[in-house]
């Protein structure tokens, strides 16, 4: 099946938020670091209600900082934070193990940069087999063409680009769903 086909679904899915960290955030313009806090906090808390697992990575933090406060203080109790040096968090032996382990089949990828981090990460975790999602609004890079060429390069090697409420509601997939009113809030 083609992954342009797959539905996000949390039962299968884990949220990796990549490297938002203090003095990455910092350096992209200010409408970049007001979307991707937005987005992301949504994501976070929809991550809480879902109970979707969440994993983060911080890029060489003695660098770069770790993790900004506004995600810092609110991801779910228990979550781990990685350390890497790495571009990709697929390369990262204690992320690939908990991936190995688990059984996520689905990465929801938020975080930055796009045409370093993110990529790389995608395209590690596409050919281990993952269906990789990435959030569109909830990733970003400095410059926008960077941006828009990696996400053209991860949708012609079968990543889905979605946005926050596509994935979301496909994760409900019915009205009915006991949280749908929840998850609708945070978006709507």
């Amino acid at each position: 099946m083609s992954q342009a086909l797959s539905i996000a679904n949390a039962e299968k899915g884990v949220l990796i938020v990549v490297d938002i960290q203090d003095r990455l955030l910092s350096a992209m313009p200010q409408q970049q670091q007001e979307m991707i806090q937005t987005s992301v906090q949504t994501l976070l808390a929809a991550a809480d209600v879902l109970a979707l697992p969440v994993l983060v990575t911080e890029q060489y933090p003695k660098g770069l900082g770790h993790t900004v406060a506004a995600l810092k203080d609110i991801l779910p109790a228990n979550t781990p934070i990685f350390e890497k040096t790495q571009f990709s968090a697929w390369q990262v032996d204690d992320i690939a193990a908990v991936l190995k382990q688990s059984e996520y089949q689905q990465v929801f990828l938020c975080g930055m940069e796009t045409h370093i981090c993110i990529l790389q990460t995608a395209l590690d975790l596409l050919k281990q087999g993952f269906e990789v999602f990435v959030i569109e609004e909830a990733v970003c890079s400095r410059d926008n063409k960077h941006y828009q060429s990696a996400l053209n390069r991860l949708r012609d090697a079968g990543a889905v680009i979605t946005n926050i409420e596509s994935l979301l509601f496909e994760c409900l997939a019915d009205a009915r769903h006991p949280k749908f009113k929840t998850i609708s809030k945070l978006i709507i």
